[in-house]
């Protein structure tokens, strides 16, 4: 599969089929659900823990997966009709490559990564979180993705995958586009603020003091790779077009964050009386 974070120098093009064609498993996402819907079978898999970056071979369908599932893990969840919305697929997958070459190998080091492997198969990834560890709280996280293949839902991987990283961090945090937040308290998460287009959401009632890092997407803006990917867009779809996914993308996010201020008035009225 294709690396979301590989360079895109060359024929831009060619570059944009290597890194937003969707992989196979994504392609047959439909009727492979349907398959294990009719079937009892229900995949047995092994969490593993690493504070290293992975093998290549893990490391490519983690990758994968952050762009086939961008609208998922995005804190900028554009729609796919939005001609902007190939841009920020490459720039989440390049966020995440940016995230797994600060593992340094260290237990407490700043990104820690857990990944669901098919028990059938180990070579094959159903679900992944990755976190960031607090240097300032020993008891704190920001889970700062959190991924299961989509015909592998609704059986236990999330849970598992939330559950493993609370057992290293139990102070979680993480922040979500309103509708993702029944999901995240049922896995027994609450409502703590917005911010902005996001909720902020975390497993205890208060958020945590410590610091964390996150990963500095400037550079990526303005690198020469997404310079070529908005020129390539520019031309495929024309300066007004392009000016239009702009607009769409602010009111989008302008509609999330009512959306998130919202729910959270609905979640904690008393905080909304003050």
């Amino acid at each position: 599969m294709a690396s979301a974070a590989q360079s895109v120098t060359g024929n831009p093009r060619r570059a944009r089929e290597r890194l937003w064609r969707p992989s196979k498993a994504a392609r047959g996402l439909q009727s492979t659900a349907h398959a294990f819907a009719s079937g009892p079978h229900i995949p047995m898999f092994t969490l593993t823990h690493l504070s290293s970056p992975p093998p290549e071979s893990l490391k490519s369908q983690v990758q994968q997966m952050v762009v086939d599932y961008f609208a998922d893990v995005s804190a900028v969840p554009l729609l796919p009709s939005n001609p902007l919305y190939q841009l920020y697929q490459y720039v989440i997958g390049y966020e995440l490559h940016l995230h797994l070459q600060t593992m340094n190998g260290e237990a407490e080091g700043p990104v820690q990564l857990l990944l669901a492997l098919d028990d059938e198969d180990p070579a094959r990834v159903l679900g992944f979180a990755l976190y960031l560890p607090s240097p300032d709280d020993a008891a704190a996280c920001t889970l700062a993705y959190l991924a299961v293949h989509s015909e592998q839902r609704a059986q236990g991987i999330g849970r598992a995958l939330l559950q493993r990283v609370q057992e290293r961090r139990p102070h979680l945090e993480l922040a979500c586009v309103a509708d993702k937040v029944p999901l995240f308290e049922a896995l027994g998460l609450q409502v703590l603020a917005a911010q902005g287009a996001l909720v902020v959401m975390s497993s205890r009632d208060y958020r945590s003091s410590g610091m964390v890092a996150v990963a500095d997407l400037a550079p990526v803006f303005a690198s020469t790779e997404v310079r070529q990917i908005h020129a390539y867009l520019l031309k495929q779809h024309g300066q007004r077009a392009m000016q239009q996914a702009e607009k769409q993308r602010d009111a989008h996010l302008d509609a999330l964050a009512l959306q998130a201020q919202q729910l959270v008035d609905e979640r904690l009225p008393s905080r909304a009386l003050h």
